[in-house]
């Protein structure tokens, strides 16, 4: 899944999991359950990559046994996403992205909304954090989508 928040990632995700009968890894609601809502503390980010790191060695036996992952991880670099689609095809396994292409409008509608109502596993973020991401997001390239 490649998006920004908001963007329907995990909506989308939760759709596919169920029409494909895959595991769907989304780190939000596993770092919430561990670490609960620390998005302010310093020890955030590092958390936040241990868990991502954890449900890549799960998503790396599963794709072993045959079975279909889909990481709900947002891949925002160009570079992440080449990695990732590196170790699947070491180990054999198909990469497809799905690319949420939300304009930043919707975007900032949409978080105002999740505020409101902040879904179990989801972190409140802010409109700055929001539009400072959307600087920062690289688009894949049409031949990633290819």
């Amino acid at each position: 899944m490649v998006g920004l928040p908001c963007s329907g990632k995990t909506t989308l995700a939760c759709k596919l999991e169920k029409k494909y009968s895959a595991l769907r890894l989304t780190p939000d609601e596993w770092h919430i359950r561990l670490f609960g809502q620390d998005m302010v503390e310093k020890e955030h980010d590092a958390r936040h990559d241990l868990v991502e790191s954890l449900l890549w060695d799960v998503a790396a036996r599963v794709l072993s046994i045959g079975a279909d992952v889909i990481l709900d991880f947002g891949f925002w670099g160009r570079s992440e996403r080449d990695d990732f689609r590196s170790r699947a095809a070491e180990l054999g396994a198909d990469f497809k992205i799905h690319y949420l292409n939300v304009p930043e409008e919707i975007l900032l509608k949409r978080l105002a909304k999740r505020n409101t109502q902040l879904p179990q596993y989801a972190f409140p973020l802010t409109e700055d954090m929001l539009k400072e991401w959307i600087q920062s997001f690289e688009p894949p390239f049409q031949e990633e989508l290819e």
